[in-house]
């Protein structure tokens, strides 16, 4: 095959590939299978094309071939006469040269959207069906661009369909009723995949191009598809006007630069006034104010500044008010925060991002403490903004971020180094890494007292001085991080203060921290009702631990240090090495049904996995990594959370099936 033929064959299956498995799906009732019949007719034009020529409609070609194997598998099928009867009858239209009509393929590519966006599906598998059917992206592509190995978007693609056909989501568009939610979904899954190429969440790249260009093909794919959707022109007018930064955004050696910095001759004027169009489309269909359309509002704003210091910022802190009104999320909150400290400030918008600080929704966002430590910096509180650059630095998963944050940290720790250097004091970071390094220390006692200690330094700043640490800022970090835990959870934490406060012979820092009062009565179990509404849970891996858990009565710790390895599914056991020796587990029907997907392949490692690689600065030991995907094991913290936030306060502790004969006990 030449080269020429390959690369054809590519671009008309990037092109068409949305309307051809759309048309498809229409026939047999199936995104699987509607794939893979696509997915024969393009190896059919590989074998075909190199030998007999390109023709001169690849993409009706391609349609027709695509066509006649759905035919012949709803005859192998039998299905009923008069859908073949139909089928032959559309087959015969395309075969004399008629393309198919322009508005059905539309509606189809519609209705393919809403089905590869299904709020049925967890978010990623969402992201990646979208991407494989919509965008002709192969599991490979897919892969690189979120940093997955290609195994697992292969696994996320074959469980959206096969959860697709198993709920029996019908290849139609939403009821009235339903389609506000529903469009919702297909912007918020073309927006991540916007944001994630935009801005990538890890990796060493700043930007991944292919990914945020993709975005904005479906954009206005959809645009063209709902012209009468402000909120789809929203959303595109974002997309587009964002985009058009993508050059000024890093520096010679990939470094970000922020936006008052940026080169404005580096802007796409041609992508801007795309952006200014499609806003002024998203005015002409009406309707309220939606958040695609107030964010674009604030993008047209920045774009119509000719420099930094002519940015209206009055205009863009009333704007994200009025989101703010409208989406009242902390995200909405910090960037309106921004908006007013440059419009009215620092102060005012330090006034702002310390209320955002004790909010447990952005514990560990990265951008919060990026924000706190800006206004710091310009209200001259160069050693606590050097701490907040440093928190950000580790908590970013993107390289190229982390190097940047960390120059600023430094930058402002060599402004404060004249007026707090003193010879002898240590920092925080210095002192946790000296307490946790004692002799006298068990293996056991050095992973709790690390939890606690690890969270004071991150977010207290591993460069702050220890002597500046007080007892006020220790309260704000635990009713942040761990207000809502059990009183047994929260005591373990402050002793670990205490215990870290005496050995540096400072101030008791848990001065301020009330001991809880630990209730020997037990919590009653999770009933009947609530149970069958965690067994729908969309995710595979809650779903199994909840369900190991209910079945065998292990502990919740215990089943998290499950490793593959040490699995028999076949007799449904299960075994844990501890301190005190091998812990059997024992599980039901339930869990054994779930627990090969959960597997997935895998042959080492933990068996339940964190949702992203751990960052470098807190990689754990091997025995808790997986060899195949690189995560690291699900802590209890994370699945307790998970857990509550599914069950609406409940513990994973209740899951227990004795859990009701203790209490009544």
């Amino acid at each position: 095959m030449t080269a020429d033929v390959q690369a054809a064959v590519n671009a008309v299956w990037r092109a068409e590939s949305a309307r051809i498995i759309a048309g498809l799906t229409r026939m047999v009732h199936d995104v699987g299978l509607a794939e893979e019949l696509a997915q024969d007719a393009l190896v059919t034009a590989l074998e075909r094309w190199p030998e007999h020529g390109i023709p001169d409609n690849p993409g009706a070609w391609l349609m027709t071939a695509a066509k006649r194997r759905a035919l012949d598998h709803l005859r192998r099928t039998q299905r009923q006469d008069r859908t073949h009867e139909r089928l032959a009858h559309a087959l015969e239209q395309d075969s004399s040269g008629e393309a198919p009509a322009r508005a059905a393929l539309d509606d189809d590519v519609l209705r393919l959207m809403f089905i590869s966006s299904h709020p049925v599906l967890p978010t990623e598998e969402r992201a990646a069906l979208t991407l494989r059917l919509l965008g002709g992206l192969t599991a490979q592509e897919i892969g690189r661009a979120f940093l997955v190995p290609e195994r697992i978007v292969a696994q996320r693609i074959a469980r959206a369909k096969h959860t697709l056909a198993e709920r029996g989501i019908p290849f139609e568009l939403p009821p009235g009723d339903e389609l506000a939610g529903r469009l919702a979904s297909v912007l918020e899954v073309i927006y991540l995949i916007f944001n994630e190429g935009y801005s990538a969440t890890g990796g060493d790249d700043l930007m991944r191009p292919a990914l945020a260009l993709e975005a904005l093909r479906l954009g206005r794919l959809l645009a063209g598809l709902a012209p009468g959707e402000a909120e789809v022109h929203g959303l595109v007018a974002l997309m587009e006007i964002q985009q058009s930064r993508s050059a000024a955004r890093t520096g010679p050696s990939g470094e970000p630069v922020q936006l008052h910095e940026q080169d404005r001759s580096r802007w796409d004027r041609e992508l801007i006034d795309r952006g200014f169009a499609s806003m002024l489309r998203a005015r002409e269909a009406g309707g309220p104010l939606g958040p695609y359309v107030l964010q674009a509002a604030i993008a047209v704003s920045h774009a119509q500044a000719l420099s930094a210091q002519e940015t209206n910022w009055a205009q863009i802190a009333a704007l994200y008010g009025a989101l703010a009104r409208l989406v009242p999320s902390p995200v909405v909150q910090l960037n309106r925060a921004v908006a007013v400290g440059m419009a009215e400030g620092p102060r005012a918008g330090l006034a702002l991002v310390d209320r955002l600080l004790s909010d447990p929704a952005l514990k560990d966002y990265h951008p919060l403490s990026v924000v706190h430590g800006d206004l710091l910096a310009r209200l001259g509180r160069h050693a606590e903004a050097g701490a907040a650059f440093e928190r950000a630095a580790a908590l970013t998963r993107n390289a190229a971020e982390r190097a940047f944050l960390r120059g600023r940290a430094a930058t402002q720790h060599a402004a404060a180094a004249p007026t707090i250097t003193r010879p002898g004091q240590a920092t925080l970071g210095q002192a946790v890494d000296g307490f946790l390094a004692r002799d006298d220390l068990d293996a056991e006692t050095i992973r709790s007292y690390g939890q606690t200690l690890r969270r004071l330094r991150l977010d207290l700043g591993p460069g702050t001085r220890l002597a500046e640490v007080n007892a006020a800022q220790v309260a704000r970090v635990f009713a942040v991080a761990w207000g809502s835990v059990a009183p047994r959870t929260w005591n373990r934490h402050r002793a670990a203060v205490r215990s870290f406060s005496a050995w540096a012979a400072i101030g008791d820092l848990a001065a301020e921290l009330d001991r809880r009062h630990e209730s020997r009565r037990r919590r009653p179990a999770v009933d009947g009702p609530r149970l069958e509404a965690l067994w729908r849970h969309p995710s595979v891996r809650e779903r199994a631990l909840w369900r190991l858990l209910h079945e065998s009565g292990a502990s919740a710790r215990t089943a998290l240090a499950l490793n593959v390895e040490d699995l028999d599914l076949e007799a449904r056991l299960g075994s844990v090495t501890t301190k005190s020796g091998q812990v059997r587990i024992a599980w039901g029907y339930g869990t054994a049904a779930l627990l090969p997907d959960l597997v997935a392949g895998r042959t080492r490692g933990p068996l339940f996995l964190a949702d992203r690689r751990p960052a470098p600065a807190r990689m754990p030991g091997q025995e808790n990594l997986c060899p195949h995907t690189g995560r690291g094991r699900l802590s209890y913290e994370r699945a307790e959370y998970l857990f509550k936030q599914a069950s609406g306060g409940w513990t994973l502790h209740q899951l227990s099936p004795a859990q009701d004969a203790r209490a009544a006990g």
